[in-house]
């Protein structure tokens, strides 16, 4: 393993802020204390510093030599609103928010990364690091792109990085093609006429049609779709009713569609509102159809994640380089990879026996209280963005 033996040396230092952050979790758009930690620690290291951008994001931009190639890499900086159950010492000190999805540690390995590349500016180019806030459903990437991203700071490629718990340490996942799939929400809201439970032929029942139409929806998914598209159309919710011997009025239905193609996610669309048109009337009832596309498709550019694979390789050794498997989980680097060619790789977050004592008893997986990002992939992650960075500005244009 080909690790930068100075960031090895400092990331004792780095982890410290790391912790810093996590027991400071800030939500989406409100990452105020965050992103001054972040400005200050790469204003101290001689980078060029922008803030506001997208409304708490922060660049930092590094410059060496006389190439105009330039890299861009990201990380998230929020926290979610759910109450950490872990005891230790960098524990949340908000209740009712918590890094529980790593996005701490992708700050800490990002700024490791500038230390050294400030430092010792190894490369014919420009490097953008970009701290993004309100990934977390707050599509912070789109509302930076909007406020002019990739125009303040064009880049040639753009690449994120996310921990992966169950992914032993030491080890990273890329592959071209989907990693994760769009989300989107949908609501339909079925009006009847309400009555006597005793005198249902006097009523137009909505809890009777909302359970056809969920029946109807999941032949979409088997009957619309193309069979070798992966998608999942999941109702969750039915709210209705007030008690047992009344027909209510209305009756909603709520839930989630995932596709990793947005040529499926507009067929499964088309389909929803025909059917939510289509079938109510049949039993005499009405129904209001809304469809919120939230996070496109997260989709790697072959280019760029064969280059990351071969960075990894040389680094670590080809065989602990995996290829990622892709989820039904979304993520908002999705609109920088619509914007820009780029990858989108993980690196092993191992199976949480690096926690500190007093952690909960729950597993160590994202987005669950009790998990806590692990120190030992500080120098590994920011010795791939070191490595990847020294290697893309090596190329000629």
């Amino acid at each position: 393993m080909k690790l930068v033996e100075e960031i090895a040396g400092f990331a004792p230092e780095i982890a410290t802020l790391r912790r810093e952050i996590h027991a400071h979790p800030e939500l989406c758009y409100e990452e105020h204390r965050t992103a001054e930690l972040v400005a200050t620690q790469l204003a101290g290291w001689g980078i060029e510093v922008s803030r506001g951008l997208g409304g708490t994001g922060v660049v930092g931009t590094i410059r060496a030599g006389t190439s105009k190639r330039s890299i861009g890499l990201r990380a998230d900086m929020d926290a979610l609103p759910m109450t950490e159950h872990n005891g230790f010492e960098h524990r949340s000190s908000t209740p009712g928010r918590m890094h529980a999805c790593g996005h701490d540690g992708h700050v800490a390995m990002l700024l490791a990364a500038a230390r050294h590349l400030a430092s010792h500016r190894n490369f014919d180019g420009v490097v953008h690091l970009i701290f993004q806030p309100a990934e977390e459903g707050g599509a912070g990437a789109r509302k930076m792109i909007e406020d002019g991203l990739f125009r303040q700071f064009p880049c040639d490629a753009v690449f994120g990085v996310h921990n992966w718990p169950g992914l032993p340490v030491g080890e990273f996942a890329v592959a071209p093609g989907p990693v994760m799939a769009s989300s989107n929400e949908f609501q339909i809201v079925i009006t009847g006429k309400g009555g006597h439970a005793a005198a249902p032929h006097l009523a137009v029942d909505p809890v009777l049609v909302a359970c056809q139409l969920v029946m109807a929806l999941q032949t979409i998914v088997t009957r619309n779709k193309k069979p070798i598209e992966s998608a999942v159309l999941s109702v969750t919710q039915i709210h209705t009713g007030e008690t047992s011997n009344v027909i209510p009025d209305t009756a909603a239905i709520e839930g989630t569609v995932r596709t990793f193609s947005l040529e499926a996610l507009d067929v499964i669309e088309q389909r929803m509102r025909e059917i939510a048109a289509g079938l109510p009337p049949v039993f005499g009832a009405t129904a209001e159809f809304s469809f919120h596309r939230n996070y496109p498709p997260t989709i790697n550019h072959e280019r760029e994640s064969l280059f990351a694979r071969e960075v990894l390789a040389e680094m670590i050794g080809a065989d602990a380089v995996q290829v990622c498997e892709p989820t039904m989980g979304s993520e908002d680097f999705s609109y920088m990879l619509l914007e820009r060619p780029g990858s989108y790789v993980l690196i092993g977050n191992g199976d949480g026996e690096h926690r500190a004592s007093g952690h909960g008893e729950g597993p160590c997986t994202l987005h669950n209280p009790n998990y806590d990002f692990n120190d030992d992939l500080i120098p590994l992650g920011a010795s791939f963005w070191v490595r990847l960075v020294e290697k893309f500005l090596s190329q000629p244009a």
